[in-house]
């Protein structure tokens, strides 16, 4: 087989990739020990987030499930809510790494277990 010839009376493919919005947790990430800057930037006070010394990040699809999320975490740890976008499926929370470690993991057992959903896994920096 001469390797040389390969491809060349082929015709070239084409690849069109899709999203299509399934039930999902797609990030699910604790940023411990993060700097004043971050939270201002996040639009979040940090003196009020003083006692603050983790910020956890959640993305979900549908987008609507935000707001579950955003209930599980205020009610599993003593979290505090910083935003939440139903639009977007973004929560994010603030709290002690602890805390938010807690909130994350009771969202994604929630998620997959009472809504059959995919989740990720917890990720830290």
């Amino acid at each position: 087989m001469d390797i040389s010839k390969l491809g060349m009376n082929e015709e070239k493919m084409r690849i069109i990739q899709e999203s299509v919005p399934g039930k999902q947790i797609t990030l699910s990430h604790i940023i411990a020990n993060p700097d004043a800057l971050l939270y201002r930037k996040l639009g979040l006070d940090p003196s009020v987030e003083y006692s603050a010394t983790a910020i956890g990040i959640m993305t979900l699809c549908p987008s609507e499930t935000a707001i579950i999320a955003a209930d599980l975490c205020m009610k599993a740890s003593a979290a505090r809510l910083g935003f939440v976008d139903r639009f977007s499926g973004t929560v994010i929370i603030t709290g002690t790494v602890s805390e938010v470690e807690a909130s994350l993991k009771a969202v994604n057992e929630y998620a997959e277990q009472k809504l059959g959903f995919t989740v990720c896994e917890i990720t830290k920096t």
